[in-house]
């Protein structure tokens, strides 16, 4: 089998195995699912995990001590940069958690990410 090696103006498209995690943090459960409801419905992610959480954090000179939702994001790595755009406009805090990485998947699991997140058209 002959490899397709990249040019240097166009960069070799990501792996269909490759997937994107991303973390963010809401203040309610009601704000968290209202973000997941609106990022699976513009196809940025295809799947938001929630789990209530309690988080220690240094703000503004002091510690808090808050009741949060984290969410699980998961994505294809051509949807990233609108997704991140997409928290940071919605979301209820003036600085959202953002925490981006790339991971392997299964090919079936990846194959379905994909899709799901296959844009109809831009938001």
């Amino acid at each position: 089998m002959e490899s397709v090696a990249s040019s240097p103006m166009q960069p070799a498209a990501p792996p269909l195995s490759e997937v994107v995690l991303a973390i963010t943090t809401e203040a309610s459960l009601e704000k968290a699912e209202g973000l997941a409801q609106v990022l699976l419905q513009r196809q940025l992610v295809a799947c938001v995990s929630l789990r209530p959480l309690r988080s220690l954090y240094a703000w503004q000179g002091g510690i808090e001590d808050t009741a949060e939702v984290e969410l699980l994001l998961k994505t294809s790595p051509c949807r990233l940069a609108a997704l991140e755009a997409c928290v940071h406009d919605l979301h209820s805090y003036d600085t959202p958690e953002w925490i981006s990485w790339r991971a392997g998947a299964s090919p079936a699991y990846a194959s379905w990410l994909w899709a799901a997140t296959s844009s109809r058209s831009e938001p």
